[in-house]
């Protein structure tokens, strides 16, 4: 099922990886910026000057929004930091959809599931995969119509707003993660777009072999 139905759910989907990454964060804290943001008193994204700095459990690489789960990959900043930022997300998710739409119980089907991405390699394959591969998934034309045109699939998937695609490709603004951490490793945004290619492409071939696909799925993924 959709994890995130509405447009309003999705914009709440960013709010949440934005001001959900800390210490300080609580069951009220969305609700607040929500407020915030529609008397005028916040713009999106911005931090409130009078709460207190952040302090970040862990620092987000990279998204990507999909119709009936999630992925993302952090850096761990605090000890068990990406923990509590799950923690944080998944609680705030379920309190909302189960208000909104009269649900109750757990939003997930079971707890989300991490994976350790502990080389330059795995993390150079898996952006694209988290970024290039689920967006284009989005599409409204399908995955398998974006591989036979990437070039067009790609116009549409860097204006994906529920993804952190944009920003590594030099389109949109950061607003949620920090490019900075692996600008050294993914290169300049036409450097990028041939890494998902490569990616894309590469990962069919693999598939239409039959082999075990390899370096898939180290997301943090929900």
């Amino acid at each position: 099922m959709p994890i995130a139905p509405s447009e309003g759910d999705k914009i709440r989907h960013l709010l949440e990886l934005r001001y959900l990454n800390d210490a300080n964060a609580n069951y009220k804290t969305i609700r607040e910026i929500e407020e915030m943001i529609e008397s005028g008193d916040l713009n999106i994204f911005d931090w409130p000057k009078e709460w207190p700095p952040q302090e970040l459990l862990c620092s987000l690489v990279a998204f990507t929004l999909n119709y009936n789960h999630d992925h993302i990959i952090a850096w761990e900043i605090e000890d068990r930091g990406i923990s509590r930022f799950m923690h944080k997300t998944g609680t705030s998710k379920a309190s909302h959809y189960n208000y909104k739409y009269q649900e109750t119980g757990s939003f997930f089907q079971g707890p989300y599931n991490a994976k350790l991405i502990d080389q330059d390699e795995y993390l150079r394959w898996v952006i694209p995969y988290v970024t290039c591969k689920n967006t284009f998934e989005m599409h409204p034309k399908g995955y398998d119509w974006c591989i036979e045109n990437f070039n067009e699939a790609w116009e549409w998937a860097i204006n994906y707003p529920y993804s952190s695609l944009g920003v590594h490709a030099g389109r949109q603004k950061p607003t949620v993660i920090d490019p900075e951490a692996v600008e050294k490793l993914i290169g300049n945004p036409r450097t990028f777009k041939k890494i998902c290619r490569d990616m894309i492409l590469g990962r069919e071939k693999v598939i239409e072999k039959e082999k075990e696909p390899i370096l898939f799925d180290l997301t943090f993924e929900q």
